[in-house]
């Protein structure tokens, strides 16, 4: 994730603008995300037992501590999280540990509601052996996608929507359980 100006950007932006189908090129100039930028779309899952569409924001939050003060209003009642990162970035795995505190241990959210994803910018020859063997322990039992858009972006689509199909799944049985106990 992008922590301050001297850091390498993570791909948030062009991640989400993928997985939403808000632009049809990657790349492009980059600029960071100032504050938070939310992209709402529509997915079908296929194990929705309805086969009603998924219905998915995505809140693109900039990791510049200026921001900071922003960040909790960002968690309240979050149903999964996405932690976006550079694996080339040694310093970014350290970190991403904080924003695992931040915005899913401090929660309450279940490992299947986070998930996250090591994505690769162009060129880069890091593999997915290193990147998991770097991950501290309480990351270590999260679902990771190896992400890059350039050598198989479908791919990195269909394991998005694994991930969601968790989260749904996660959410409807809390919906339940609330439901349930209201009739009890």
């Amino acid at each position: 994730m992008k922590y301050g100006e001297k850091r390498l950007k993570s791909g948030k932006t062009v991640l989400a603008n993928f997985l939403s189908d808000t632009t049809e090129r990657l790349g492009g100039e980059y600029r960071p995300t100032q504050g938070v930028r939310m992209v709402s779309f529509e997915c079908d899952l296929e194990s929705s037992s309805d086969h009603q569409p998924c219905e998915v924001t995505l809140w693109d939050c900039s990791g510049n501590f200026k921001f900071e003060s922003c960040w909790p209003a960002l968690t309240t009642d979050s149903c999964g999280v996405v932690l976006v990162y550079n694996p080339t970035v040694p310093s970014q795995l350290r970190e991403i540990e904080s924003w695992f505190s931040m915005f899913v241990s401090s929660q309450g959210l279940q490992d299947t509601q986070c998930v996250l994803v090591a994505h690769r910018q162009p060129g880069d020859t890091h593999t997915h052996a290193d990147t998991l063997s770097d991950l501290a322990s309480p990351l270590s039992s999260l679902m990771v996608i190896q992400s890059n858009l350039e050598e198989n972006p479908e791919a990195v689509r269909q394991h998005f929507y694994t991930y969601l199909q968790k989260v749904v799944k996660v959410v409807t049985e809390s919906r339940e359980r609330d439901e349930m106990s209201i009739i009890t």
